[in-house]
């Protein structure tokens, strides 16, 4: 009976410690969903009959809104990697990269999340379990390994969201979230051309 007893609390412990990590991993998918629900069939977004408080602009697409969920998931991935080479980054162009990617990412992160609210759009919590598992491979590098792994992933990580920003920036639906794309692409590609850079004077 004891060892049956013991097996059910294990398994309560097991079934428990999933959801709750399933909660977390699902943060950027959940949003996603929560956006769709407000979306027709034809990816248009309607308004909610609960009233102007949950309520979306017909401006905002179905693309426009995975636009901002996805935006959101890399921003808080490159303040996180930029954080971690703030502290283990072994040259210092490596460190102040970081501190740059922190500085900015966090106040395009506070632009998108006013034109989220704006729209009624649900943003993601956490980051996808994708870009986490990126991140914790990161963490687990140090010295010269650490510098070229975090470079590499700056370099490719902005050409894959400068391509993202520059498809929203040419045929979003939206004019602010248009805008925005817009607006932040100089940064954008600021932060590729010093990756490549500091992946040049790596080699």
């Amino acid at each position: 009976m004891k060892i049956v007893k013991y097996c059910a609390i294990g398994l309560f412990a097991f079934v428990c410690f999933s959801c709750n990590n399933s909660g977390q991993a699902d943060s950027t998918q959940a949003a996603k969903d929560s956006n769709a629900t407000r979306m027709d069939s034809t990816g248009v977004a309607k308004d909610s009959s609960n009233g102007p408080s949950s309520s979306v602009p017909s401006s905002v697409s179905k693309s426009d809104g995975e636009f901002v969920v996805n935006t959101a998931n890399a921003g808080m991935t490159e303040i996180q990697a930029g954080q971690i080479a703030e502290q283990k980054g072994m040259s210092k162009e490596v460190k102040d990269y970081g501190a740059m990617m922190v500085k900015d990412h966090t106040a395009a992160a506070a632009k998108l999340k006013t034109i989220a609210s704006s729209k009624n759009l649900t943003l993601p919590s956490a980051v996808s379990p994708e870009m986490q598992k990126n991140l914790d491979d990161l963490n687990q590098k140090t010295g010269k390994d650490f510098d070229k792994a975090y470079i590499d992933m700056m370099v490719s990580d902005h050409k894959k969201v400068i391509s993202s920003f520059e498809d929203e920036a040419k045929n979003g639906s939206d004019a602010d979230i248009r805008g925005f794309a817009d607006s932040t692409l100089h940064i954008l590609r600021h932060h590729l051309d010093e990756a490549q850079k500091c992946q040049k004077m790596m080699k």
